[in-house]
């Protein structure tokens, strides 16, 4: 090993070394990337890929059907919009059995699970836009539409859901930590660095917290402020930061007496600018690594909450939200419904687990 390697170089390189690390940060950036192009990749690209069949509700993975598209009128919103927040539904899908074209018309039958029921319907061309003839218009407004990974009880495609409800999940990991990270980072090193009466306060208060349930006190949060998307962000990142206060504590007073911090402050620095100068810089490892568990500890808490119905609210879609819509069909014969959220929770928190294993032992200074 040469002289002149940076301790980051230096982590790299063994963080790189771990198969397992690099594998679950890949995957890890691979969701992000599915997260963020949600509304291109999903088959299903309305607001919050709410776009109900119910007649062809709880259908297993692989499952086809004739979809006709009868135009409705909405107006387009532009790409970038469309592509943030998901596209208007510009046409009414109706799931068919067969049809048939006859006197400008397009004769129906729409899918029933009961095939001895038939129903029979029949749209107009003028009902159908623009088109020079019937013949044209069928090609456009039916085609085979196919359901990866099967359809919920709502008849919504289940993949478009997943995809649009990791935002959700990563989302509230971002943010969650972040909170975290601010909060934790201040009281740890106000209490590590004056030691004393702040010390003791701030103990006081870790352990005051640190008593409470996560689960609990992250109820209470959010009860207080109300049921909704923002509001879970912040009552799990104010349950979080007690962790990372615990960290940068013990870190603080671990290095507050070394000689470089002793030189700053015969230097005539202020206190401040020697917790954020130079203290800090130097003990964001153990940092990096709580985040990592972190961030799977509040996709875990806010799957919970949306299972206790707490969490982002309907039609929003979220990974514990599509377990609590389907966990009775683990016993109706169709367990896939509650088990694709729940491997996606699975996964995802494992990466993070596993990636903040590999960044632990990459910033061990001590190993080789």
């Amino acid at each position: 090993m040469s002289g002149n390697q940076s301790l980051t170089s230096i982590a790299l390189r063994k963080f790189r070394k771990n198969f397992w690390g690099v594998f679950s940060f890949a995957f890890i950036v691979l969701v992000m990337l599915l997260a963020i192009f949600a509304y291109v990749l999903a088959p299903d690209n309305s607001q919050n890929a709410n776009q109900m069949h119910l007649s062809i509700h709880s259908r297993k993975p692989g499952f086809s059907v004739t979809m006709l598209s009868i135009p409705s009128g909405e107006k387009a919103e532009s790409a970038i919009s469309g592509y943030v927040s998901g596209f208007p539904s510009m046409a009414n899908e109706i799931p068919i059995r067969r049809y048939e074209l006859k006197n400008n018309e397009i004769v129906y039958e729409e899918y029933n699970e009961d095939p001895s029921v038939k129903i029979v319907k029949s749209v107009p061309l003028s009902q159908l836009g623009g088109y020079p003839d019937i013949y044209t218009a069928a090609k456009d407004v039916i085609r085979k539409q196919s359901f990866i990974l099967g359809t919920d009880k709502y008849g919504r495609d289940v993949l478009s859901r997943l995809l649009v409800g990791s935002r959700v999940s990563l989302s509230i990991g971002f943010v969650a930590v972040f909170i975290s990270l601010v909060i934790g980072i201040f009281f740890g090193a106000i209490g590590g660095y004056f030691g004393g009466k702040a010390d003791a306060f701030v103990m006081w208060l870790v352990n005051i917290i640190w008593s409470i349930p996560t689960l609990l006190l992250v109820i209470a949060i959010t009860l207080a402020l109300g049921k909704g998307f923002w509001q879970v962000f912040i009552a799990v990142g104010l349950t979080m930061w007690v962790e990372v206060a615990r960290v940068v504590r013990g870190q603080v007073i671990s290095i507050r007496e070394m000689q470089y911090v002793t030189a700053s402050r015969a230097l005539g620095y202020g206190n401040f600018r020697i917790i954020f100068n130079h203290i800090l810089p130097n003990i964001m490892a153990p940092v990096i690594v709580i985040s990592a568990a972190n961030f799977a500890s509040a996709i875990l808490v806010e799957s919970g909450l949306s299972f206790l119905g707490l969490g982002a609210q309907p039609p929003v879609p979220s990974w514990g939200s599509m377990i609590k819509d389907h966990y009775s069909y683990i016993i109706l014969g169709k367990p896939y419904l509650a088990m694709v959220p729940g491997i996606a929770i699975m996964l995802v928190t494992l990466a993070f687990m596993m990636t903040g294993n590999a960044l632990r032992d990459a910033l061990d200074v001590k190993s080789s």
